[in-house]
């Protein structure tokens, strides 16, 4: 196997299919495939599924809707097919076992034959004020049963007879452990602090901290990026590396820093946003055992290409004060060494910025499509090029693709009330007259721009001796039914002569009475 300097890049996401994408997910994601591409290197899915008590059906069909959606789809995988599969860990069961029985054989690891009622009585007689949560390392491992206390003739006679056993790591009683992260820098540990954590499971599947190593190992993985609530299982996996004899391959590591909840006070959960009102899934979640769903970025009306830019810069930036980056950008300018330490904390109000600024710069054909499930949804047929135009007049107002409704739903709908305490006060026969009698005009109005309606309005005003001021917002009302929405000529030309007739006739019933 080639030298790590030699290799060229290789990095992997590896989700376990346990439920929703969280967006501290979607940020690993993100780093790894910028770092790839920024080095021309590949970007590997693995599923890692050997916990099978927790494998929820559908999860990870949903993890990668939620990477084709961000635009962040896998160079090798499950879908994409490789040279270094099966690329689920459940489909490699048999490659794991050899490497744990190879670790046993060379004094590394050992068979452990305690019961789940054994192991808690462990932890309950041996619980002090000092020691809460006593663990299963190098002091309790001879108080329990495993290949360190028994004899060897009962341990084999065990294994003989089939008996239900685990392959633990034996780590060492005190031994200092360093590595370098890409982020943190130097970072070491000493094992007395480590317990014998188990590497292979009863029923055959390897635990997380061996699978890992194996896969990265024979995936020929260059570069690990994973949160930094990992540290603590690093010594474990550096003293498999050195054992298993694959030190000089062990990829360059790099603990990202965590997404902190908007108070910055701790690591954002799903929790935070049900309490706080705003989505922490990429995509729409469904529980399959309850059927409660989690909302999504995407369904909450996010632009995927806002929410990959939000996401990069939670915990990076490139020095330079920019905000907003194209995809060829963040590849270009990505690098770990600007990657922050410390945690990033998420305001929900800063990623709506993001999201408007890309509906600001967003064709207004792609936002039209876009919020064609919310006119679905309604019930309501429009030709997609209307839509288009009406997007492109309230986007400027916009934070989410779904707000073109709240922006401008009288475009697809008349008013059936309206804010009648902003006109009854100051309404009089004089602007009654007007509106009937501009209303008759506007039938052979034969230019029907904003301009042209706008000449048409204030010359019939001035005939009338009646201030602009005093009958537009009346008319904008009719219209819109309240005191918003774009310029109200351009409401006016946009909806057409049929509709605007219609609308004021109908309005005037109202003020009238």
């Amino acid at each position: 196997m080639p030298t790590m300097e030699h290799k060229k890049v290789r990095v992997r996401f590896a989700p376990s299919p346990t439920g929703g994408l969280h967006l501290g997910g979607v940020r690993t994601v993100l780093f790894n495939y910028l770092f790839a591409r920024h080095h021309n290197g590949t970007f590997v899915l693995r599923i890692e599924d050997t916990d099978q008590t927790r494998y929820v059906p559908g999860a990870e069909e949903y993890i990668l809707e939620c990477l084709r959606w961000c635009g962040l789809s896998p160079d090798e995988g499950t879908e994409a097919g490789g040279e270094y599969g099966p690329y689920r860990q459940s489909e490699r069961k048999a490659i794991y076992r050899q490497y744990a029985e190879q670790l046993v054989a060379q004094g590394h690891a050992y068979y452990a034959f305690d019961t789940p009622e054994e192991l808690e009585r462990m932890r309950e007689n041996f619980k002090t004020p000092e020691n809460p949560s006593p663990q299963y390392n190098v002091k309790m491992r001879h108080h329990m049963r495993n290949s360190h206390s028994l004899p060897p003739e009962e341990v084999r006679s065990l294994l003989a007879a089939g008996t239900p056993h685990v392959i633990r790591i034996n780590t060492p009683a005190s031994e200092d452990l360093t590595f370098t992260d890409m982020i943190r820098g130097e970072v070491s540990f000493n094992t007395s602090a480590v317990d014998d954590k188990v590497l292979l499971k009863a029923d055959g599947m390897p635990t997380y901290h061996l699978a890992v190593v194996v896969d990265d190992y024979r995936m020929q993985i260059t570069h690990a990026f994973r949160g930094e609530e990992w540290l603590p299982s690093a010594p474990v996996h550096i003293l498999l590396w050195k054992y298993l004899g694959w030190e000089p391959h062990m990829p360059q590591w790099a603990h990202l820093p965590l997404i902190l909840k908007p108070d910055g006070n701790g690591k954002l959960s799903k929790r935070d946003g049900d309490r706080l009102g705003f989505p922490v899934y990429a995509m729409n979640w469904t529980d399959p055992k309850t059927g409660e769903i989690t909302r999504g970025f995407r369904e909450r009306g996010f632009l995927p290409e806002a929410f990959v830019n939000m996401l990069a810069l939670l915990g990076w930036n490139d020095g330079s004060g920019q905000e907003i980056f194209s995809m060829k950008e963040l590849i270009d300018r990505f690098s770990m060494d600007r990657v922050h330490k410390g945690g990033a904390r998420f305001d929900f109000d800063k990623a709506k910025w993001f999201n408007h600024e890309y509906i600001l710069n967003t064709g207004n054909d792609k936002l039209a499509a876009l919020f064609a499930p919310v006119l679905e949804e309604k019930a309501i047929v429009a030709d997609p090029a209307y839509v288009a135009t009406v997007a492109g007049l309230v986007k400027d107002r916009c934070y989410f693709v779904n707000d073109i409704w709240e922006h401008g739903f009288f475009f697809f709908e008349a008013p059936t009330q309206y804010d009648e305490a902003a006109v009854k006060p100051k309404w009089n026969d004089a602007k009654q007259q007007f509106f009937e009698a501009w209303n008759i005009m506007l039938a052979d109005q034969s230019d029907f721009h904003a301009e042209a309606l706008e000449e048409s309005f204030k010359a019939l005003a001035n005939e009338k001796n009646i201030k602009m001021g005093e009958l537009q917002l009346p008319f904008r009302i009719m219209l819109t039914s309240g005191k918003f929405g774009p310029p109200v000529f351009v409401i006016a030309a946009t909806i057409g002569r049929e509709q605007t007739i219609a609308r004021i006739a109908k309005a005037l019933e109202v003020f009238g009475a």
